[in-house]
């Protein structure tokens, strides 16, 4: 019997309770956890977790340029004591805020080493990184940017997904041990935490794990609006239904009280028309006469010349683009005054004349009294524009 599964872990199994890290002993008591999140409500924040880092994962992909895949989440509930002694080691944690349609925290922890390959990779370098060098301000800023444009698009799911506006504040980043640092980045009071834990992987260079905190409460309050908007959906699924086949009897009664009406007048007619002792046929009279329709050679041509005065006063944003360029993030932070920034286009050679981004003419500079101008020297062929 000693062998067997108590009721306890059967549940905590059955519930999906995860631990990120490798000692096992360390994993919160299951009936602790069983009395802070039901099963459903680990379900329903995995399910959270998936949609919204699955987006977050596209988003990175494009950052970053290397294929980008972060596994289904993994739902556990730990404490702040916990995380002190299973992490020794210092972790990048990005501070990111819901400030509208949601309110609460949201902490994501990473490791070092994934920091700085997604700066490197940030840059235009190829993701071989010294780990012995030290997390600088260059790579919590990169990190903070990265986090910005997930945790943005995972919002974005999360509005679809809620059917309300999603908002967040801008991520802020630092470099913590939890045992010296854990006030700096608990949300509460509280011991208890959900940790969401996922496995990302960059390409060839990441391999790794990443969590996800939140306060037990702000867990709850994304749980309920899911039901919610689930019920919701239901709700507004059954009323449909139930119109639809209200308006088919109804419908369907209507057609036959038109039916007869139409019968009962087709035999008065029927009855009018008929000559004085002549014998009335079955079938009613009806009147059959050739459609008519209007003739479409000069129409196209009429409307143009008719309508297009309504768009005259329609504004329109004129571009004059002298030259363009194409630089690496690391090349921007290199910018400073005095920095010179060479084009794609010769001294002398005519501009671009944009409206509302379109390419319609070329031109050169001119100065007008004080301000400059632009004279038109060609005129892009309309088939050019397209």
């Amino acid at each position: 019997m000693g062998d067997m599964l108590s009721q306890a872990e059967i549940d905590a199994l059955l519930s999906g309770t995860f631990d990120i890290g490798d000692d096992t002993d360390s994993n919160y008591d299951n009936n602790k956890m069983g009395n802070i999140l039901t099963a459903e409500e680990i379900d329903a924040l995995g399910e959270i977790g998936n949609i919204s880092m699955g987006t977050s994962a596209t988003t990175l992909y494009m950052l970053l340029g290397q294929k980008v895949t972060i596994t289904t989440p993994k739902v556990s509930v730990t404490t702040w004591e916990q995380l002190s002694k299973q992490y020794p080691e210092p972790y990048v944690a990005v501070k990111i805020k819901y400030t509208d349609g949601i309110i609460g925290d949201n902490l994501l922890i990473i490791k070092e080493h994934d920091v700085r390959v997604i700066t490197d990779l940030m840059m235009g370098g190829n993701g071989i990184v010294d780990d012995s060098t030290e997390i600088t301000d260059l790579h919590l800023s990169a990190i903070s940017e990265a986090m910005n444009q997930m945790i943005g698009s995972a919002a974005t799911s999360l509005s679809s997904m809620f059917h309300k506006r999603v908002e967040i504040s801008p991520p802020e980043s630092l470099l913590v041990h939890f045992a010296e640092d854990i006030d700096k980045i608990r949300f509460d009071k509280k011991q208890e935490v959900v940790m969401v834990g996922f496995t990302l992987k960059v390409g060839d260079l990441i391999d790794s794990s990443m969590m996800q905190l939140l306060p037990i409460e702000f867990a709850k309050e994304m749980v309920a609006n899911l039901i919610n908007t689930q019920i919701g959906n239901r709700e507004v699924k059954t009323i449909k239904s139930e119109q639809n086949t209200t308006g088919a009897g109804a419908s369907r009664a209507v057609q036959q009280e038109t039916y007869t009406m139409q019968q009962t007048h087709d035999a008065q007619q029927n009855n009018y028309y008929a000559s004085p002792g002549t014998k009335q046929s079955d079938e009613p009279i009806v009147n059959v006469r050739p459609a008519e329709f209007q003739s479409f050679d000069s129409g196209p041509m009429q409307v143009g010349s008719q309508n297009i005065s309504l768009l005259m006063d329609v504004p329109l944003q004129i571009t004059v683009e002298l030259g363009r360029t194409t630089k690496t993030i690391k090349e921007i932070l290199e910018f400073g005054q005095g920095t010179i920034i060479e084009l794609d286009k010769l001294s002398g050679e005519p501009v671009d004349i944009l409206v509302n981004g379109k390419n319609i003419a070329k031109g050169e500079v001119v100065v007008i009294d004080e301000s400059f101008g632009v004279r038109i020297t060609d005129i892009v062929h309309p088939s050019k524009r397209l």
